[in-house]
């Protein structure tokens, strides 16, 4: 016991709050049968019985209840003396975004972060989705309502996608397309053009990148049709439609936060003014095309 390491312990914390394997394995980025493994390794070390195991999920035993409980204060503690030691270096809130929304607070920065404020942001930027079960960060954005119980989740409207190219484009640009290569098309939008290829589509994608970002210069310089939100295409002066929005790619966008740090008030500040800079532009994540001069 003197050798258990922290990360076994929130491991088990995850299967309990996830209920099982699968959810504790998405939320850790593992795979279920290396997280039953960790499982089998806890209750052999600490010679203990501490799930109740059948097809439904994983239920704690009264061990299982005791040792969640101690992990809860142990937890607790450490986020208290995490919160002493930054305010002795200044705050910062960590924000885990896609590209197309990290472009958009990029480009209301003000909104979100003012020479008042005594923290600091820091942004990272990917297709995965936002994991916070060992707080990596403190505020994401998912397509999906989260199933953790340790998350809490404020809806900010529906995101539509369409094709854009450069705006009066000659008429055979429509066969012509740009697109993130199959590897790193993680999102549905980006997946996209790809399974259309399959399908016998009469267009060629003509160019691959391994960023979404670069899309949106493509389609500006004429190289061919992207996929894009329609809150960034739509907004661009360069681009235009290249057909209709695309039914089968519109989801519902959240706002996801630890359901006990979302309290912390310079996280809570952030929280607030993300969703408003978020709802605030509602019609254009919806496809409701903006006027243009």
């Amino acid at each position: 016991m003197k050798d258990m390491d922290w990360d076994i312990y929130r491991c088990f914390m995850s299967v309990v709050r996830a209920g099982g394997l699968t959810g504790a394995a998405q939320a850790l980025g593992s795979s279920p049968a290396t997280v039953g493994r960790r499982m089998l390794e806890l209750e052999e070390r600490t010679g203990r019985a501490l799930f109740l195991r059948s097809q439904t999920g994983y239920q704690l035993t009264g061990d299982g209840e005791l040792l969640f409980e101690q992990l809860q204060e142990m937890e607790s503690a450490a986020r208290r003396v995490e919160s002493w030691r930054q305010e002795g270096e200044g705050v910062t809130v960590r924000i885990t975004v896609g590209t197309w929304i990290a472009w958009l607070l990029a480009e209301n920065f003000p909104a979100l972060c003012t020479e008042r404020d005594g923290f600091s942001l820091a942004v990272t930027v990917g297709e995965t989705r936002a994991s916070l079960a060992y707080r990596e960060t403190d505020i994401g954005i998912r397509a999906f309502e989260p199933e953790e119980a340790y998350l809490a989740a404020s809806p900010v409207g529906d995101v539509a996608y369409a094709a854009y190219r450069q705006k009066n484009a000659p008429s055979g640009a429509s066969a012509r397309w740009v697109a993130v290569g199959e590897e790193e098309a993680i999102s549905a939008y980006l997946r996209w053009p790809h399974e259309q290829m399959k399908g016998g589509w009469e267009g060629r994608i003509v160019a691959t990148v391994t960023r979404p970002r670069s899309l949106l210069d493509l389609a500006r310089a004429g190289a061919g049709c992207a996929v894009l939100p329609c809150f960034v295409g739509d907004l661009d002066p360069m681009l235009e439609r290249a057909g209709e929005e695309i039914p089968a790619l519109r989801h519902r966008q959240w706002i996801v936060m630890n359901n006990e740090d979302r309290h912390r008030k310079e996280i809570r500040t952030v929280i607030d003014r993300m969703t408003r800079l978020l709802r605030s532009h509602v019609d254009i994540f919806a496809g409701k095309r903006p006027r243009r001069s």
